[in-house]
């Protein structure tokens, strides 16, 4: 029977080193793999750091994705809350709702229709990696590269101007920020509820070739679509731009894993998982409520019991992945968990992986004297985020 620690451990933890997760957590994994953790909110919950563990509970219907559940272990109660006065979007879905609804959807993120997208992502790298070159030394490569790059692919996906980007890139980083009060995160999500609205609204008479589009063509349920669009705009370019930073960061730190990609580009795919699951930049993989009572790992949970996957620890777990805490870019190990796992995976993971493989190809191809400008002890870490991440890249070449 495993062991089972009381809620003295406090979540979130700051990372000590950004290339590697708390200690806290490790401790957690290897002393009491499954125990009670307090949230910020002061909600006291499970949490998960072995793979077979959390895996297990995001493939359970016993557990449910319904934020609007009174004991669903929500971080911060004030904003999230606010937004469960919209329709849920579909990470907030249970069955029999989730079901169709992600069907209705996951069209749009195939193999196959993200390799139409190709050439076009690789047009947008080239345009900004040209005005990299054009520009002052150092550069830094978040503004210049990291956030425009996905933020305007998923603007393009969806049909979203990408004129606002201004407007949601900062309302999606207050909302992503565990330090923003209460009102600004409050308003940060109507602000950007009522736009997505507008937008549309706007679409019902002046239809485009877009996401968005197509899904109110299929459902003509407004407040549904704000919801989806509200959860794939932010999803669809936050956490890869924090990925392009910090896979960047990270190969010209680990020169022999750069030169075999540079060598052979057959291997950035295997690369590319290997960062995802080196950094899985979601602490959290998801949190879910028990509706009946459980057992996980030898645990009980009970039913109304929060539960929480620490995925950064399970992504590191000896059990699954040879020598977790070494960067191997020939590992190739694609069932981590940095997407999520079960009905709820993350849609756009077919997306995220081909921007990330086009960047670093692109980026050491056309600079292939990029260097850091200062090393990555001296740079800012999103340590402060629910998404990790780099607040700026300084490199030179």
């Amino acid at each position: 029977m495993p062991t089972v620690t009381t809620a003295a451990t406090e979540l979130p933890i700051t990372r000590s080193c950004p290339y590697a997760p708390p200690a806290e957590h490790r401790k957690l994994r290897e002393e009491a793999p499954i125990s009670k953790v307090t949230l910020p909110s002061g909600a006291e919950v499970w949490a998960l750091t072995r793979h077979e563990d959390v895996r297990a509970v995001l493939n359970d219907p016993r557990f449910s994705s319904d934020r609007a559940n009174p004991n669903f272990p929500l971080l911060l109660l004030n904003g999230q809350r606010r937004a469960l006065r919209f329709r849920p979007s579909l990470i907030s879905m249970d069955p029999p709702e989730h079901g169709p609804a992600r069907r209705a959807v996951v069209g749009e993120f195939t193999v196959k229709r993200m390799a139409a997208l190709r050439p076009r992502i690789q047009e947008i790298v080239d345009q900004h990696i040209d005005a990299i070159l054009a520009g002052p030394r150092p550069a830094d490569l978040v503004q210049a590269l990291s956030l425009p790059v996905p933020s305007l692919v998923i603007c393009e996906l969806l049909g979203v101007p990408y004129a606002d980007h201004d407007f949601f890139q900062t309302r999606s980083a207050k909302l992503l920020n565990r330090t923003t009060p209460a009102d600004e995160r409050i308003a940060a999500v109507d602000e950007l509820r009522d736009y997505l609205d507008a937008l549309i609204t706007r679409k019902e008479t002046e239809p485009g070739d877009d996401l968005l589009t197509r899904q109110l063509e299929k459902t003509g349920d407004r407040e549904e679509l704000v919801s989806l669009a509200f959860l794939l705009l932010i999803a669809g370019h936050e956490t890869t731009a924090n990925m392009i930073s910090l896979g960047t960061m990270t190969l010209l730190e680990h020169p022999e894993a750069l030169a075999a990609i540079r060598e052979d580009r057959s291997r950035t795919p295997k690369a590319v998982e290997e960062l995802l699951r080196y950094f899985t930049i979601a602490e959290f993989a998801t949190s879910r409520v028990a509706t009946e009572d459980v057992e996980i790992g030898g645990v009980l949970i009970r039913k109304g019991e929060g539960v929480i996957g620490l995925g950064n620890t399970a992504n590191r777990d000896p059990d699954v992945f040879a020598n977790p805490d070494d960067l191997d870019v020939e590992r190739g190990a694609r069932h981590h968990i940095a997407f999520g796992f079960g009905p709820h995976q993350c849609l756009g993971q077919n997306l995220a992986r081909m921007e990330l493989e086009i960047v670093f190809n692109t980026l050491f191809e056309r600079i292939p004297g990029l260097r850091l400008e200062k090393p990555s002890g001296e740079l800012s870490f999103k340590d402060d985020a629910n998404v990790y991440g780099l607040y700026e890249l300084p490199v030179t070449w």
